[in-house]
């Protein structure tokens, strides 16, 4: 068929670009930071990182000609764990890995309208985590499988048989263990459960099981996810899930395994309107998980505004009829429109992993400050529940 022609062509391509992008047998590969984003990162001065250095503990940093010295994010965790052993009252603050008592917090970002940001907003968040010092699981639930991609995996030649969260959550006897499927990823911190077509597997066999009541064997459809990341739960402080574009047995399975969610939310009238019919169905769909048995109680559920233009007028008034309509449920940060955003996702990168210079300095601090600013109030929301300061 030319459709079939045209994919295995595409992807094909596409593998020649990802070889050429990162010729390092494919495989992406991390900046290393500046003695002084370091210092930021974890809370401490500059010189204090010199001394140590000085004084030969912790990681030696790479020193450049000039002298500058720089850290890969490995370093920058190694940097923790040791301050964090030196100032044992304030190690949380240099070390926050969830505590005892601390629940797992399993984030959904979702929305069925595309061209929201979905998967942008996941993966920005999921590395703003892990740059916080968080341990971090990326679950790729789109067939689609954009966050895999840009996290370094080819969805068409890496991602085989079984391994996507399809592989923990079928109702045969082939499902196995969510641990042997998650990977780890170039970015230190950040683990991954990859995505491709294979998830849609789940939405095909959920209807016949449910026929043939094979679902009823095990756990139910909303529950495999929830029950799948209960098994790796002690490996991580913070799962981000990036859902699929359609309210199916995936996003309800997401759902129902979320401690919060985020909605995703571009300010045309248009995707308004389609955010209404989401909620809309998505209530009635939860009313009748919720009558079968499913745990709906999310800590809580933020709208995040995304691809933002503030000086466009009808934006601003979306915009503020949605702080009008959900009050404290919007984020006060947006996520601006940015050229910075978009030519990063050219070349698969994001903000946090572009070399100073690529873009223009105002442009990149522009559109970096605005994802800070969301994400940090996210990360806020997060330590709320925690009960942290």
């Amino acid at each position: 068929m030319r459709i079939e022609r045209h994919a295995m062509q595409l992807s094909r391509q596409l593998k020649l670009l990802s070889e050429h992008l990162f010729p390092a047998h494919s495989a992406k590969a991390l900046r290393t930071f500046s003695s002084g984003d370091v210092a930021q990162l974890i809370g401490v001065s500059d010189g204090y990182l010199r001394q140590l250095s000085l004084d030969g503990r912790g990681p030696s940093p790479q020193i450049s000609e000039s002298g500058r010295r720089s850290y890969t994010l490995q370093q920058i965790n190694e940097l923790r764990a040791l301050i964090a052993t030196t100032k044992p009252k304030d190690a949380i603050t240099y070390l926050p890995h969830r505590q005892p008592g601390e629940k797992l917090q399993t984030i959904a970002v979702t929305n069925f309208k595309g061209g929201s940001a979905k998967t942008t907003t996941a993966l920005y968040l999921a590395q703003y985590l892990a740059l916080q010092g968080y341990r971090v699981l990326a679950i790729d639930l789109d067939p689609q499988a954009s966050m895999s991609a840009m996290l370094g995996v080819q969805p068409e030649f890496e991602v085989g048989t079984g391994d996507t969260l399809y592989g923990a959550i079928r109702y045969d006897e082939e499902r196995k263990p969510l641990k042997d499927i998650i990977r780890k990823t170039y970015f230190a911190g950040l683990d991954l459960v990859p995505g491709n077509l294979e998830l849609m597997e789940f939405e095909h066999d959920t209807p016949r099981a449910l026929a043939e009541k094979r679902a009823s064997q095990g756990e139910p459809f909303f529950r495999r996810v929830g029950v799948a990341i209960a098994e790796v739960e002690d490996s991580y402080d913070i799962v981000v899930i990036d859902c699929p574009p359609q309210l199916g047995y995936l996003t309800l399975g997401a759902v129902c395994a979320a401690t919060s969610l985020l909605i995703t939310v571009h300010p045309q009238m248009v995707d308004v309107a389609s955010m209404s019919q989401f909620l809309l169905m998505t209530s009635d769909l939860l009313a009748v998980v919720r009558k079968a048995g499913g745990d709906l109680a999310h800590d809580f559920i933020k709208y995040v505004v995304t691809r933002h233009e503030p000086f466009d007028g009808p934006q601003s008034q979306i915009v503020a009829l949605l702080r009008g309509l959900f009050a404290d449920d919007v984020l006060t940060a947006t996520i601006l429109k940015s050229t910075a955003i978009s030519d990063a996702g050219l070349s698969k990168q994001t903000l946090y992993e572009m070399e100073k210079g690529q873009v223009r300095k105002s442009t990149f601090d522009r559109a970096m400050e605005s994802v800070n600013a969301a994400n940090a109030e996210v990360l806020d929301n997060l330590k709320k529940v925690w009960g942290r300061k």
